[in-house]
């Protein structure tokens, strides 16, 4: 048998030290955790919610508003493939409790600085980026503290509750847009994400200790990311993800606005469209929570395969229903929203079965450049789409068929690579 190189062989050693603390977590950290969450995910949304309001205030293109969005996904993408390396190397507490800080103090930025798109996409990058590093640490630190028969259902929660967050600022928007201005509304949401920041110190106090930072510091991130690249299940489950999140994102990013124009359309006002569009957040925190549970009764697999079709399906019909009443546009909004999220956390899930603990932060990067490096194009693609058909089309409603079927083509990848997912983890005997 061939010996290991030198230059290889302290790595393998000494990353093998890395066991996992035997501790139970303290009682509670779960909802904790969830609530950090829960405020934390009111800013990914508050551009979306106020975006209908700002395009009549700075006559901006869909294109524009779209390209603010993304600038919040290439944010959260960049922090995201940077911070699973620094969590493994420094433990996933630490980064959790410094980003929620910085969270907070660049969502008051954004409240306050932006004054046009470019300063907006700027600032909304910078939260984005900011974020991301409570996202990624979160999901290491969910699987660290839960059991592994129950880990699907967490990460479902914690999923789910970050949808429950994206409902809460729709809902303040709507609620609130006709007596402040969409700069407050951007303020409170900043407020709230700054609770999120001092919730956090209160959960992190109640979960399992990173593991040595000595020990922590020498895992090899370049060899850790070379054995992601060549991990041909890590692969096929990052590629699904990307699907996933072309998307989630556009639908996240123009959903307030369509459901905004079904809702004039139908004789109802812009703020009751954007309520339409929060109650489709709040329905799909259902979606997290039966999927995840879902996948640690059925499997990964089956449940990322049957979701994404289903989304996949709701993707192509969607903009199709632009003449429909309103209330059947929101019913179809709902579900929709449930479907595209019923899976999300099941992919996290799925990855932390079969990555091996010391290298999750890497594979958990490198997924999420896929992922939200996808998610940043969709928003922006979406509106090139919607403007030219706008441009284009006699009726305004045919340039939203145009768009959907944009989110719907790009996830189209998604089934083919869950498929492959799902063989590769049956030949190497593990739960697919």
């Amino acid at each position: 048998m061939r010996a290991p190189s030198p230059r290889n062989a302290p790595c393998s050693r000494k990353s093998r030290l890395l066991v996992s603390d035997t501790s139970f977590p303290r009682s509670g950290w779960l909802p904790l955790l969830c609530l950090t969450r829960v405020l934390q995910a009111t800013l990914p949304t508050a551009w979306a919610g106020i975006m209908p309001l700002v395009m009549q205030d700075w006559e901006l293109r869909a294109a524009q508003a779209g390209l603010v969005q993304s600038a919040w996904h290439a944010g959260y993408m960049v922090s995201l493939f940077c911070v699973g390396f620094i969590a493994d190397r420094v433990g996933p507490r630490r980064v959790f409790g410094l980003c929620s800080l910085l969270t907070a103090l660049a969502a008051g930025l954004f409240a306050w600085g932006a004054q046009g798109p470019v300063s907006a996409a700027l600032l909304y990058g910078l939260a984005g980026l900011c974020a991301g590093g409570c996202y990624s640490p979160g999901l290491q630190l969910l699987a660290r503290n839960a059991a592994p028969a129950a880990r699907g259902r967490s990460m479902g929660m914690f999923i789910g509750a970050g949808s429950l967050g994206y409902g809460v600022s729709l809902v303040l928007v709507a609620a609130l847009s006709d007596a402040l201005h969409w700069r407050w509304l951007l303020a409170l949401i900043a407020l709230l994400v700054a609770l999120g920041a001092a919730a956090t110190g209160f959960a992190l106090a109640r979960l399992r200790p990173d593991a040595p930072p000595a020990l922590v510091a020498d895992v090899c991130l370049r060899a850790a990311l070379a054995r992601t690249l060549k991990d041909k299940p890590a692969m096929a489950g990052s590629l699904a993800y990307a699907a996933h999140c072309w998307e989630l994102m556009a639908l996240w990013a123009w959903l307030p606005a369509y459901l905004a124009f079904a809702a004039q359309g139908g004789g109802l006002s812009l703020a009751q469209g954007v309520a339409l569009a929060a109650l489709a957040h709040l329905v799909s925190v259902a979606g997290s929570l039966l999927g995840g549970a879902a996948s640690d009764r059925y499997g990964r697999a089956q449940v990322m395969l049957a979701a994404s079709c289903a989304s996949l399906a709701c993707g192509f019909a969607f903009g199709w229903m632009w003449a429909a009443p309103v209330w059947a546009v929101a019913a179809m909004g709902a579900l929709y929203s449930l479907l595209a999220i019923a899976d999300s956390s099941v992919y996290s899930t799925a990855l932390a079965d079969v990555v091996p603990a010391e290298r999750l932060g890497a594979a958990f990067s490198v997924r999420s450049v896929l992922g939200f490096g996808a998610g940043a194009i969709s928003p922006w693609v979406f509106g090139l789409a919607l403007d030219w058909g706008q441009a284009h089309y006699a009726l305004p409603g045919q340039a939203w068929v145009l768009a959907w079927s944009t989110a719907g083509a790009g996830s189209l990848l998604g089934p083919w690579m869950i498929r492959r997912f799902q063989r590769l983890t049956s030949v190497r005997g593990e739960k697919p």
